[in-house]
């Protein structure tokens, strides 16, 4: 099973991110988990959604404590919440830097692969500004799954209710994210 922590704000699409990744996953016949984690948030604050993926059916209905991949999307969040607890040594950790240079900075205090996307940056380079969908590109750019096309399938199906500008610049986004993880796998 692999477990996802996602680390964001309240209104930064870290709810989606999740949704999405799991959307992506299903079309590869896989069995999946997506929640949400909320308590008092509201817009701005720190908060925590989930995803779970497996071959066979999830049984597990409770917070990712020991996730094996975070992605986090605020860079702030590195300083305000620990974002690396119960991160398995051997894990993967995916964080939104202002400058490629700040993922080693982190890396110091993590002993698992680190991979630092400007998520912020592409995103508007594509023509949106939330940094969810270039990070959800990274993500399966970097672990190699699920496919960028059932990726974007997923993007189209779960953001549907969008313009089609603003699904077009997404889609361009999770791609710019995808060729970003990509990089990271193969200097990984």
């Amino acid at each position: 099973m692999i477990e996802v922590r996602w680390h964001g704000r309240g209104g930064q699409g870290a709810k989606t991110a999740s949704h999405v990744l799991a959307v992506a996953y299903l079309k590869e016949d896989k069995s999946v988990q997506a929640f949400p984690e909320y308590g008092p948030e509201r817009s701005g604050a720190p908060m925590l959604a989930y995803t779970r993926v497996d071959d066979r059916p999830i049984r597990r209905h409770c917070a990712v404590t020991q996730p094996d991949i975070v992605v986090v999307l605020d860079p702030s969040l590195t300083r305000e919440v620990p974002v690396t607890s119960g991160l398995r040594q051997d894990g993967m950790l995916l964080l939104n830097v202002a400058e490629p240079g700040e993922a080693e900075e982190v890396a110091k205090s993590y002993q698992g692969q680190v991979l630092g996307v400007t998520a912020d940056q592409l995103a508007k380079e594509a023509g949106t500004r939330f940094p969810n969908v270039v990070l959800l590109g990274a993500y399966a750019g970097w672990v190699g799954t699920p496919s960028l096309e059932h990726m974007e399938e997923a993007l189209v199906e779960v953001m549907g209710h969008l313009p089609a500008k603003a699904k077009d610049a997404s889609v361009r986004a999770m791609a710019a994210g995808y060729a970003a993880g990509e990089r990271g796998r193969a200097d990984g």
